[in-house]
């Protein structure tokens, strides 16, 4: 609800990650701005790996972060991808880091650390500010569905079930239908 309060977004209405990108000094960069690509790495983020990443962040020289979002991927998720970097920012979790762990014969392979727990955090709470528990009851007691919230919120269907899972209304919505 912070978030929400620091964008000036009441818990009924959609949230936009992207207005809140600024404050957490996130500059979200077009895939098609990004230069010094190989054509080859370009094709294998956008065809075969394209389901491998939703996003990826990396720290300037000058304190702010980089976002570069899949566009392959449709707005509900970029807005759930989005939001989880703001929260990585909003909740001071330390980046993660690319390391080289092998090479072969075409060239580095690359592996970042990976902190679960902070990559549970930043969802669960990006989630729960795109989509806020108060008004997730409210809509479920009025009978919508979820498909009718996620277009209220401008969300996907699974980030609104998601959150029905993990406030423990899943139950109470699967009864209702």
């Amino acid at each position: 609800m912070a978030l929400r309060d620091f964008a000036r977004v009441r818990p009924d209405l959609p949230l936009n990650p992207f207005d809140l990108a600024g404050f957490a000094n996130l500059i979200v960069l077009d895939f098609d701005k990004v230069q010094g690509l190989s054509e080859t790495a370009r094709e294998h983020l956008l065809g075969p790996a394209s389901e491998a990443w939703s996003g990826g962040a990396c720290t300037l020289p000058n304190g702010m972060k980089l976002v570069i979002l899949n566009p392959n991927h449709g707005p509900a998720r970029t807005k759930a991808t989005l939001m989880e970097e703001i929260c990585h920012v909003f909740l001071a979790h330390q980046p993660n880091r690319l390391s080289v762990v092998t090479k072969d014969e075409r060239g580095k392979v690359m592996n970042r650390d990976y902190r679960k727990a902070d990559e549970e955090e930043a969802y669960g709470v990006g989630a729960a500010a795109l989509v806020p528990y108060a008004s997730l009851k409210r809509f479920l007691l009025q009978g919508k569905t979820g498909r009718d919230i996620a277009a209220h919120f401008r969300v996907s269907r699974e980030l609104v079930e998601y959150r029905m899972k993990v406030t423990h209304l899943w139950r109470e919505y699967k009864d209702f239908r």
